[in-house]
């Protein structure tokens, strides 16, 4: 159902002539009829959840809000009861607008402090990027809202932990850039610190020299027993030699590495 094309197809009905379609359709339970009412006060549900728009979480869709009001809206026709005062829209309004508070409580689980210093922030920004055309600097933000630095980044961590929304989303940084907000996210895996990263590719570096000066046969044995996950005595009998000597040649390859890498042991105790 569109509603922009509903709202230009049904003009809007009086009080009376929605009274008198909704007795109609009470009197016969002709469908028709009531789809006419649900297309005539559809444009209440967009007016409504786009009056809301601004308090829904980034991760919330706008269309799941308006077919939540479309349902409550084809309930309060099933319901209205003219009998209590109201007009049937005025009914439906109450119907459509409790729905969509419902729905957004329902989906958001932040306090409401929380959305609150959300508003006052956007607001604040809104208004310092009217008047200056830029977006505010972090400082610049806590100072129009009259609030010390660091409770300002606290209060915006909270709202970006109270939005459950994907970790490719984009947000912005304090240098006023944006990234994914996975990018925000500490990791307690070392493996990701590009400190460490270095430090393991120099490591490599170093150990890939220092393999490249042994002896053909020492790499021969270490490739066997490394990459080709073979025995010593299979080794042995590629190489054409017995089990021990393959062990003195591995021995002999661990003892020059150890002394060709000596100087480096803490870069290699750092990374292993």
């Amino acid at each position: 159902m569109s509603l922009t094309a509903t709202s230009k197809q049904h003009r809007r009905l009086s009080s009376q002539d929605a009274l008198a379609l909704w007795s109609e359709y009470q009197r016969t339970n002709d469908r028709a009829l009531r789809d006419r009412l649900v297309l005539t006060f559809a444009p209440l549900v967009k007016y409504i959840v786009y009056k809301k728009v601004r308090e829904m979480p980034a991760r919330c869709e706008v269309e799941d809000f308006i077919s939540c009001g479309l349902e409550a809206l084809i309930q309060s026709i099933d319901r209205y009861d003219p009998a209590k005062g109201a007009t049937l829209e005025q009914y439906a309004w109450t119907r459509i607008h409790g729905a969509v508070l419902d729905e957004l409580r329902r989906q958001d689980w932040a306090p409401r402090s929380v959305r609150r210093w959300e508003r006052d922030m956007e607001k604040a920004t809104e208004e310092f990027t009217t008047l200056h055309g830029r977006r505010p600097s972090t400082p610049e933000l806590a100072e129009a809202m009259g609030v010390p630095v660091e409770e300002l980044r606290r209060k915006r961590d909270e709202v970006t932990q109270s939005d459950v929304t994907s970790l490719n989303t984009l947000v912005m940084s304090d240098d006023e850039t944006t990234i994914e907000r996975l990018d925000t996210i500490a990791t307690k895996d070392v493996r990701d610190d590009p400190l460490h990263m270095a430090q393991a590719d120099q490591a490599k570096d170093k150990f890939r020299a220092a393999f490249a000066r042994l002896p053909k046969r020492e790499r021969e044995v270490a490739v066997l027993l490394y990459v080709k996950n073979m025995t010593l005595a299979e080794i042995g009998e590629i190489l054409g030699v017995s089990e021990s000597r393959v062990c003195q040649i591995h021995g002999a390859m661990k003892k020059t590495l150890r002394q060709a890498l000596d100087a480096d042991e803490a870069l290699f105790k750092a990374v292993a």
